[in-house]
C-alpha cells in the first residue's frame, strides 16, 4: 500500500516497509531549479543575430512544416548548444557537491583542488599530440583526472583523509599541471596551440549533436549511478567513524563516488574546456537555499544546470562582444571564491 503524508516540513512516501522522505523546501527549489533552467533553454532558443518568437521555437522543435529556416537555426545551431549548457552545469554541479561533502569543506570542488586540470592535462594530450576525436579526448581527460585525482589523494593521506590538506595538496598539483599545459601549448604547432587554447578558455561554441548525445549519456549515466550513494555520502558527512558504525565502507564508498565526479569533470573537459567555479558554486548556493546541513546532489546539479545556462546567454547576448561562457564563470565565481573565504574565516 502506497500512502504520501504531508507534514509542515517534510514529506514522506512509505509503501510496505520502504518510507522515502523528502524536505519539502527542497522539493520546491528543485522544481523552481529545473523551471529556470527550461526558461534559461529557451531563451537560448529565441535569442541571437536571428531572433525567433516562442512560437517560431515551438514549431520548429515540434516539427511543424511551417517552420522554415528557424528549424535550422534551432534545431541544428541553438539547440545542442543550449542542451549541452544545461547537462555540463548539472554534471559540474554534481562533481562538486560529491567533493565538498567528502572533504565537509566548502572550498573542495575540482577546479580548485586540480581534478579539472589534470582532466585538462589529458584531452590536450590527445589533441596536440594524437589530434584525437571527441571520444579520445573524453577518454584522455578521463584518464588525466583520475591519475591527477589518485595522487592527490597518495599526496594528502595521513592517517586518514582531511579536507583541508586535501585542497592545499590539490592547489599545488593544480599549478603545477598548469605550467604543464602551458609547455605543452608552446611546444605545438601553430595552429593546434591556437585551437587547444581558444578551447582551453572554456566555451560551448564547438558543441554539437554528437557531443551533446555522447557527453548527454555519459552524464545521466553516471548521475544515476551517483544517485544509489547519496544515503552513504550523507553518512560520512558526520565523520568516517559515524559512518562506520551505521555500516559504511568508507574507503570504497569514497573511492567509487571520487572516480563518478572525475568522470563527471572528465566529460564536461573533453568537450568544452576546464569551466570553472560552476562546481565550487553551485552546492554551496544549494545548501543555503535549501537550508540543509550537508550537500544534496540533485539540488546541486540543477543549480549548476541554471549557473552555467544563465553564464552563456549572458557571455552571448548581454555583452557587447560575444565570449567564451568560461570567462563568464571565471569574473563572477572569482567574485564568490573572494566573499566565500571572508565568510569562513570570519564564520571561523
Amino acid at each position: 500500500m502506497t500512502s504520501v503524508d504531508f507534514g509542515r516540513r517534510t514529506w514522506v512516501l512509505r509503501r510496505g516497509g520502504l518510507a522515502l522522505r523528502w524536505q519539502a523546501r527542497t522539493v520546491i527549489t528543485c522544481a523552481l531549479l529545473a523551471a529556470a533552467a527550461l526558461a534559461a533553454t529557451a531563451a537560448a532558443l529565441a535569442l541571437g543575430d536571428f531572433p525567433l518568437t516562442p512560437a517560431q521555437v515551438w514549431a520548429a522543435l515540434t516539427g511543424d512544416s511551417r517552420a522554415g529556416f528557424a528549424r535550422i537555426v534551432v534545431l541544428e545551431w541553438r539547440l545542442p548548444r543550449a542542451v549541452a549548457a544545461v547537462l555540463f552545469g548539472a554534471a559540474l554541479g554534481a562533481a562538486g557537491a560529491v567533493f565538498q561533502s567528502l572533504t565537509r569543506n566548502a572550498l573542495a570542488s575540482p577546479d580548485i583542488i586540480g581534478i579539472s586540470s589534470g582532466a585538462y592535462t589529458g584531452a590536450v594530450i590527445v589533441i596536440i599530440l594524437v589530434h584525437g576525436s571527441y571520444l579520445q579526448q573524453t577518454a584522455g581527460a578521463f584518464v588525466g583526472g583520475i591519475v591527477t585525482a589518485a595522487t592527490i589523494y597518495l599526496l594528502a593521506w595521513r592517517n586518514g583523509m582531511q579536507g583541508f590538506r586535501l585542497i592545499i595538496v590539490g592547489i599545488a598539483v593544480s599549478a603545477m599541471l598548469t605550467s604543464l599545459n602551458t609547455w605543452l601549448m608552446l611546444t605545438a604547432d601553430l595552429e593546434v596551440a591556437i585551437a587547444a587554447s581558444a578551447w582551453g578558455a572554456g566555451s560551448l561554441a564547438g558543441i554539437g549533436p554528437r557531443e551533446v548525445l555522447v557527453g548527454g549519456g555519459v552524464v545521466l549515466s553516471l548521475m544515476i549511478v551517483l544517485t544509489a550513494f547519496g544515503h552513504p555520502m550523507r553518512q560520512m558527512e558526520l565523520g568516517d567513524d559515524a559512518a562506520r558504525a551505521t555500516g559504511t565502507r568508507t574507503e570504497p564508498l569514497r573511492l567509487a563516488v571520487i572516480v563518478i565526479a572525475v568522470g563527471l569533470t572528465a566529460v564536461v573537459s573533453a568537450a568544452a574546456g576546464p569551466i570553472a567555479f560552476v562546481a565550487l558554486a553551485a552546492p554551496q548556493i544549494t545548501r543555503r537555499m535549501c537550508r540543509t546541513p550537508g550537500v544534496a546532489v540533485l539540488p546541486a546539479a540543477l543549480t549548476g544546470a541554471v549557473l552555467l545556462a544563465g553564464a552563456e546567454l549572458v557571455a552571448l547576448h548581454v555583452l557587447p562582444v560575444a565570449l567564451p561562457v568560461g570567462v563568464v564563470t571565471v569574473v563572477l565565481g572569482g567574485a564568490y571564491l573572494l566573499w566565500l573565504i571572508v565568510h569562513e574565516v570570519r564564520r571561523r
